[in-house]
C-alpha cells in the first residue's frame, strides 16, 4: 500500500506539473481564477489536518503516559526526554543556521520581500521567559484545543496521563476509552492522509499556474538543501544516541 501511494503522490506531482503548465502559457487572463480554485483543494487539506491534531495528540499522549506506570518512572523517563529534546532543539537550530549560510537556499528565489520597516499586520512581540511559561497553562483546554495550541494541550495530557496511572485501578474506564479515541484518531489520520495526493496535485497546480515551469527548479533547491540539512542532522543525532545509549 506505502509504495502504491507513493506512486500516487509522484501522478499527483506530474498532473500538478503538466496542469500548471498548460494555465501559465495557454491562459494567461484566467490563470488566477483557475489557480485559486485548484489551490482549494490544497487549503481543505491543510483544514483536515489541522483537524485531527488535537484529539490524536491528547489521546496518544494519555495512553501513553498512563501505561509507564509509577510516578517515580514517569519522572525518570519525563527527564530523558526533556533532556535530549533541549539537545537536539539545540543541535537543530545551530545545524541550521550553519547550512543555511552555507548553502544559501533562499539567494535569486523568485518573488518580493516586504520591506524591514513594513508591516505585516502579524501580532508581534517582545519574548519572555514570562510569558512563554504563563503560555504553557491553559486557561481552558477546550479553547486550547479549539485553537490547536500543542504545548498548552501537551501540559494537559500529562497532568491528566499521570493522573490515570495513579488510579488505574479505579478508572480502567477511562483508559480503555481514552486507547479506543486514539485508535479511532489514527484511523481517521489515515483517511485523511489519503487525499495526500490531491493536495499535492492541487499544491504544485497552484504554483505552476502562477510563475511557471521554472519554479520548479527554485523549489527543488530549497527542498534539496532541506534534505542535506536533515541527513545532516539524523548521523548527528544517530551518533550521539549511539554514543549515549549504546
Amino acid at each position: 500500500m506505502s509504495n502504491r501511494f507513493t506512486q500516487y503522490i509522484l501522478i499527483a506531482m506530474v498532473l500538478g506539473i503538466a496542469m500548471g503548465t498548460i494555465v501559465f502559457n495557454y491562459l494567461p487572463d484566467s490563470r488566477a481564477g483557475i489557480a485559486a480554485d485548484v489551490n482549494l483543494i490544497a487549503m481543505l487539506f491543510l483544514r483536515l489536518i489541522k483537524m485531527i491534531i488535537a484529539p490524536l495528540v491528547f489521546a496518544t499522549l494519555v495512553g501513553g503516559i498512563a501505561h509507564m506506570g509509577s510516578g517515580a518512572k514517569l519522572g525518570r523517563i519525563f527527564a530523558k526526554t526533556m533532556g535530549w529534546f533541549v539537545s537536539a532543539s539545540f543541535i537543530s537550530l545551530l545545524l541550521g543556521l550553519v547550512m543555511v549560510n552555507l548553502l544559501q537556499p533562499g539567494a535569486n528565489f523568485p518573488g518580493t520581500l516586504p520591506d524591514k520597516a513594513q508591516s505585516t499586520g502579524l501580532p508581534v512581540s517582545a519574548f519572555s521567559i514570562e510569558k512563554f511559561l504563563t503560555h504553557l497553562i491553559p486557561t481552558s483546554i477546550a479553547d486550547a484545543m479549539a485553537q490547536n495550541e500543542i504545548l498548552q494541550i501537551v501540559v494537559f495530557s500529562v497532568f491528566v496521563g499521570t493522573a490515570v496511572a495513579s488510579i488505574d485501578d479505579k478508572a480502567p474506564a477511562v483508559l480503555a476509552l481514552v486507547e479506543q479515541v486514539a485508535a479511532i484518531m489514527l484511523k481517521v489520520t489515515g483517511y485523511v492522509m489519503a487525499a495526500a495526493p490531491f493536495a499535492v496535485f492541487g499544491a504544485i497546480a497552484y504554483t505552476v499556474s502562477l510563475q511557471g515551469l521554472g519554479v520548479i527548479v527554485d523549489y527543488s533547491r530549497l527542498v534539496g538543501s532541506f534534505f542535506i540539512a536533515l541527513f545532516n542532522l539524523w548521523a548527528v543525532l544517530i551518533t550521539a544516541g549511539f554514543l549515549v545509549l549504546g
